[in-house]
């Protein structure tokens, strides 16, 4: 076994743990840093693969934005434990199915792995010195997949846009800001001048 594919194992089984992790911890916030360990090994696993720009983009992006925008988001919904625990046992069913199945896939192609043999897979072949990961990507993505990556980046705004809206609805006991109203205050509807007396001193 080369160092390549102990490196492999090593990742894929870290990937795996942190990702079981997240679906069974009651703690939210624990589940978003175990999200981020698991997109930390998927990363790793790109890098071992030679697409390099995926692995970064995944650290990056994933990882140093959107998961800390989810645990932001998930710290101000203040999200009730028993009704996360009550969605979990309710759902446990279809988990359990959902899992069964990918584990009849996964002993499916190991199967037909064993039955004609590994030369039927594809390795990745080393490329030559020189050969740039993000050009390639770059030039695939904005020629062939444009309108797919214009569509990504309207979903992603709809997004957002969602978590704000989220984050400023009104809850009971939480204090919370009308902007209509903010911006149009007046300061004489905000500011009153008093004149107090003052003893020993009198008034012109």
């Amino acid at each position: 076994m080369t160092i390549q594919e102990i490196f492999f194992y090593l990742f894929s089984i870290i990937m795996l743990a942190a990702a079981t992790m997240v679906i069974s911890v009651r703690n939210p916030v624990y589940a978003i840093l175990y999200l981020i360990l698991t997109f930390f090994s998927a990363a790793a696993l790109w890098i071992l693969l030679e697409a390099e720009f995926l692995g970064i983009i995944l650290v990056l992006v994933y990882v140093g934005a959107v998961m800390v925008l989810f645990l932001f988001v998930v710290m101000m919904l203040n999200i009730s434990q028993s009704r996360v625990s009550e969605g979990f046992v309710k759902n446990l069913p279809l988990g359990i199915g959902v899992a069964l199945v990918m584990l009849a896939e996964v002993l499916m192609v190991l199967w037909y792995k064993n039955q004609t043999g590994i030369d039927n897979y594809p390795i990745p072949v080393p490329h030559e010195q020189g050969y740039s990961n993000t050009a390639e990507i770059g030039e695939r993505l904005f020629t062939a997949y444009l309108w797919q990556f214009e569509i990504a980046g309207v979903v992603l705004l709809v997004a957002i846009v969602a978590a704000v809206a989220l984050s400023m609805r009104e809850r009971e006991g939480v204090k919370s800001q009308s902007v209509p109203q903010q911006i149009s205050a007046d300061k004489r509807d905000r500011l009153e001048l008093v004149d107090m007396p003052v003893e020993g001193v009198e008034k012109n």
